[in-house]
């Protein structure tokens, strides 16, 4: 299934964030897909059925009465490659956890055979009501897929977790699913993952930086499909400037010694795999300029050398780390290569060489520039192994290669999930 030809129900529950979901068939529709929409009676009173119809092309109704000669309650359902339900209200998840159908929505879920996504919204309390919890584990246990939702602003003056994650990582993971439908197999749930992403910038005066082109687009990727996955997720990032994935906790940093501290602090932690995704400086200068650096008044002598010192190897420093440490539950460890290449040898004649001078257990080679990789919405790479074949991940969205390096860590993993 191509996701040009892709048929997608999306669902919308009766919550305020259902307006959200206008973004997200938006995003779904301009990217190719045949989307129709299917409301429940309750989401009409947030948003109406024409702007549903405008945005997806295809009349909505949200009783099983309307076109009853069509069946729409079985069609619906059979026909779909996926149903994406956005917001999912507490009431909507507790219907579809116990097989309820008193409206189109709630019988297309239930003649649905294909991957299934949902997306909560609602006050933290309902969320963590154990009846909630109990509905959303039984969901899981049945392979569909449940989001954990944002911590944010709620309804009111009310702050905490239940906001509806990001329109666009919630379009995204819908795309991975038509893409990859095994890519958010729950075997990462009582798992605890670090990942880095972005890029270290490294200070030369009060406004100026040495730095790179990294968004931090693969690393939040990775940290996405690790929370629809079952993960823990601890997310250190550079310089990025990108919606938090839902279900992780970010720790921001600048430069590549703070992502070091962050890094080894959360080691401390106990941590099962570390995915090194940030394009972390090589080299710093020694000292910052106090102020801003000013140009000369004779143009022709140029500015002053600027003296750099070499920069912590973190990836090299964790499997150090773990060499030396007695422990079982050392992580798996995973770093990433970005190569361009150059006259002695190919990107990926480069990224075998690092991996044995890294040591780690696998590292992810993607060449890079003239517009690969950085600041693309999609990424094709060569995962290596230290224990095995090389796996080759063709050009695709970065979730799904995302979904390519969890699925190689998890194999690796010697020690038993937490409790």
């Amino acid at each position: 299934m191509t996701s040009a030809t892709a048929r997608i129900v999306l669902g919308v529950a009766g919550g305020v964030a259902a307006y959200k979901a206008a973004d997200v068939l938006r995003r779904l529709v301009e990217s190719g897909h045949d989307v129709t929409v299917v409301p429940t009676e309750s989401a009409l009173k947030f948003v109406g059925a024409p702007t549903w119809a405008a945005l997806s092309h295809h009349p909505v109704s949200s009783e099983v009465w309307t076109d009853a000669h069509d069946v729409p309650h079985v069609a619906l359902g059979r026909g779909a490659d996926l149903v994406v339900v956005v917001p999912a209200t507490a009431d909507l998840l507790a219907k579809a956890a116990h097989g309820l159908a008193d409206d189109l929505l709630t019988n297309t879920l239930l003649t649905a055979r294909c991957p299934v996504l949902f997306a909560p919204a609602m006050h933290t309390e309902m969320w963590e009501h154990p009846a909630t919890q109990a509905n959303v584990a039984t969901l899981r246990a049945r392979g569909v897929i449940v989001l954990e939702p944002a911590i944010g602003r709620l309804t009111g003056a009310d702050t905490g977790k239940g906001r509806l994650p990001d329109p666009g990582e919630i379009a995204l993971l819908a795309q991975t699913l038509l893409a990859a439908p095994d890519a958010f197999p729950p075997d990462l749930v009582g798992r605890h993952v670090l990942i880095t992403a972005g890029g270290t910038r490294e200070p030369l005066d009060p406004v100026r930086f040495l730095g790179n082109r990294s968004t931090g687009l693969q690393g939040y990727a990775l940290a996405s499909v690790a929370a629809a996955r079952g993960a823990q997720v601890t997310l250190i990032a550079a310089n990025v400037s990108l919606p938090a994935p839902a279900g992780t906790a970010v720790i921001a940093v600048e430069t590549a010694l703070q992502m070091r501290d962050a890094v080894l602090a959360t080691i401390e932690a106990g941590v099962d795999i570390v995915v090194m995704a940030a394009a972390v400086a090589d080299f710093r200068p020694v000292d910052a300029a106090q102020y801003k650096i000013k140009k000369t008044g004779d143009p022709s002598r140029g500015p002053a050398p600027i003296e750099l010192v070499t920069n912590p190897d973190i990836l090299a420093e964790l499997v150090t780390l773990r060499r030396s440490s007695a422990q079982p539950s050392a992580p798996v460890i995973v770093g990433f290569a970005a190569e361009t290449g150059d006259a002695d040898a190919d990107p990926l004649e480069h990224g075998r060489a690092k991996l044995i001078r890294k040591g780690c257990d696998l590292l992810v080679v993607n060449a890079v520039g003239n517009g690969k990789a950085f600041g693309t919405p999609d990424n094709a790479a060569v995962i290596l192994s230290a224990d095995g074949p090389a796996r080759d991940v063709p050009l695709g969205p970065k979730t799904v290669l995302a979904a390519a390096v969890w699925d190689e860590a998890v194999r690796r993993i010697s020690v038993p999930p937490r409790p």
